[in-house]
């Protein structure tokens, strides 16, 4: 195990040889095969259906999963996908899963899918893709998933079979019995073929591919990023970024001695590849408690149980579990704990000290994105952890902070700790092939090469990365650029905010003016006027203190716990266009906000009878932000 605390110990690792030369593996069943031979017996992966410390479990040891493995790919393959074709799997986190992520990447490209879309965003997708097989939930208690793939097909004919894993099989009498007679019904009205997953996989062949695996690199998988307007874009990873994902989890921290729980759902690159891939990298055995993770019932009452139960050595977290784990008692022997990885948002510094009190163990921020197959940075388990940074660039990883033009040509290279675009190249970045719509790739890669992340960010004199923003969040107040994340912090700061979301709303005079939505740690008690009054003393930019502040039961949050900010957005747009048309006496208000491809989110209207159209097209062209009639 290498080690990595310094700028130099990243150095020095590159220094061993080129990436090329030190790939584990080419493929993606050649890294599993060799962590098959070298531990057989080894746990690989367990799942338990309910979250209680002594709920049943399901193990594979490697021998197992790596048979599953090649069962699934085989039958994948004699359902017609080749390797230039798509199986998209929409599932919660199961063994079933995880089996599915690995044998669809060995046979053909695999698509993973966020379950908590909406029907149309789902078909929207396997239509993108152009998905021949869709893994899914046979109808079960409690979901209604299987339901909703059933809807979506029906608007993907591309879809020509769909393959069901059943949950029951994780249940234990009597409830085993009971769930065939509460079953919901599920009427397909598509016309694809429905077959059961694990009988159609154990049918066949478990101990080699009935065809050769892939003789060089190629894109073994989709991931879309958002999808959440119908219009998904979709990244496409090859084996030799996913390797180098698991590469470095082995190379830098895990080994076959250890375990990790993964509460985060494996649609996700957070899960698939730094926690799966490194996995299957080093031997380290993954848990992943219920179907729903961190969202799952219970979960969060039993994790420090859980934890003590499988001995965990590492935790797989975001902020927002973070905040909810540190309002419950540390009630089990976590002795077995030896760092926490926290991802996909910025984590308070309140929250870091709370949780290091409380555990005994350090939290590592991290940095990754969709784009470039996942990880970037992290901050050095064995090295100084800067709070608030997301650490150091992993070996083979080139970050630049640059000023770019919209076609990607390099204005200027960024002095240090100077703010700019964050641009990455690495063996997960394809330059000019990241998504699967040639004309996404425009503009995105900064002298032909980098890719732009679209985060702003610096880095400090020890080459340590921080992020200050993502530049399409930039409020721009009267032509003043506004970060967000200065109001973020500020508000964070408060002992009674848990989370804070900061937009720009729309406004007639300065085309833009902040927003601010906050979500309260359980039991605190603050008003709105309080939270402004406080923004104001802690802000140091008098054009960044929110004009508007609300406080929510629970602020909108992907699935990975990042405040979801186009629900801001939407939110924020309806009730200034909404306000204005009242002020205005006009009988009229914006029924949703949708997203528009080129011009981004539309509100759109509706007028009630004999209303003066030509008064409300008054009323809201005084702001910059479209929108059209509904009726």
């Amino acid at each position: 195990m290498a080690e990595f605390a310094t700028i130099a110990d990243k150095r020095a690792i590159e220094e061993a040889g080129p990436w090329s030369e030190r790939a584990p593996a080419r493929t993606l069943y050649e890294l599993l095969t060799a962590t098959r031979n070298a531990y057989p017996d080894n746990p690989a992966i367990s799942f338990q259906l309910l979250s209680g410390p002594k709920d049943p479990a399901v193990t594979l040891s490697w021998s197992e999963l790596h048979a599953q493995v090649t069962q699934t790919a085989n039958l994948l393959r004699g359902l017609g996908v080749g390797e230039g074709d798509v199986v998209a799997y929409l599932l919660p986190n199961a063994i079933e899963t995880a089996v599915v992520l690995l044998g669809g990447a060995v046979a053909g490209i695999v698509n993973p899918i966020n379950p908590l879309l909406e029907v149309d965003q789902i078909a929207a997708i396997l239509r993108e893709t152009g998905a021949k097989v869709l893994v899914t939930l046979k109808a079960f208690p409690k979901t209604d998933l299987p339901q909703k793939a059933a809807r979506a097909i029906e608007q993907a004919p591309n879809v020509k079979t769909v393959l069901e894993v059943d949950l029951n099989r994780y249940l234990t009498p009597p409830k085993s019995w009971i769930v065939p007679l509460i079953r919901p019904k599920n009427p397909a009205a598509h016309g694809a073929e429905v077959m059961n997953f694990n009988k159609a996989r154990a049918a066949q062949r478990a101990d080699a591919l009935d065809f050769p695996d892939a003789e060089a690199d190629r894109v073994a998988a989709y991931f879309h990023t958002g999808g959440t307007t119908g219009m998904p874009k979709v990244a496409q990873h090859r084996y030799s970024g996913m390797i180098y994902n698991g590469w470095l989890g082995h190379e830098i921290l895990f080994s076959a001695d250890d375990n990790i729980i993964c509460p985060l759902p494996l649609f996700h690159v957070f899960a698939a590849y730094p926690v799966l891939m490194s996995s299957v990298a080093s031997g380290a055995h993954v848990v992943f408690p219920t179907p729903q993770g961190y969202r799952g019932e219970g979960v969060f009452d039993n994790f420090w149980k859980l934890v003590e139960r499988w001995k965990i050595n590492f935790i797989i977290t975001v902020p927002t579990a973070i905040s909810m784990l540190m309002q419950r008692p540390v009630d089990a022997d976590v002795s077995s704990l030896k760092v926490a990885f926290s991802g996909s948002a910025p984590l308070p510094v309140e929250l870091f000290h709370r949780f290091e009190q409380a555990t005994g163990v350090n939290i590592v921020e991290g940095y990754g994105l969709t784009e470039a197959t996942c990880l970037v940075s992290c901050n050095p388990p064995a090295g100084e952890k800067k709070i608030g940074s997301v650490g150091l660039p992993f070996p083979y990883t080139d970050v630049r902070i640059l000023d770019c033009n919209a076609d990607g040509s390099i204005k200027r290279e960024m002095d240090v700790d100077e703010v700019g675009e964050i641009c990455v190249l690495n063996p997960g970045v394809w330059p000019g092939h990241t998504y699967t719509d040639p004309e996404k790739n425009v503009g995105l890669f900064a002298g032909g090469t980098h890719l732009r992340t679209g985060d702003l960010g610096r880095i400090d004199a020890d080459g340590y990365l921080w992020i200050t923003g993502r530049a399409k969040d930039l409020i721009i107040r009267g032509g003043h650029n506004i970060d967000p994340a200065i109001i973020e912090e500020a508000l964070a700061g408060h002992e009674a905010v848990a989370f804070a979301g900061a937009i720009g709303q729309p406004d007639a005079h300065a085309g833009e003016v902040p927003a601010a939505y906050v979500e309260l740690v359980a039991g605190a008690t603050v008003t709105a006027d309080e939270l402004l009054e406080f923004a104001r003393a802690n802000i140091p930019e008098r054009a960044a203190v929110p004009k508007h502040l609300e406080i929510m039961d629970e602020l909108p949050k992907t699935a990975v716990g990042k405040v979801f900010k186009p629900a801001l957005r939407r939110m924020a747009i309806a009730r200034v266009y909404n306000a204005a048309l009242a002020d205005a006496g006009l009988d009229a208000e914006v029924v949703e906000v949708v997203e528009d491809k080129r011009r981004g989110l539309v509100a759109r209207v509706r007028a009630g009878a004999g209303v003066d159209r030509d008064a409300v097209t008054k009323v809201l062209g005084a702001y910059t932000r479209p929108w059209e009639w509904a009726d």
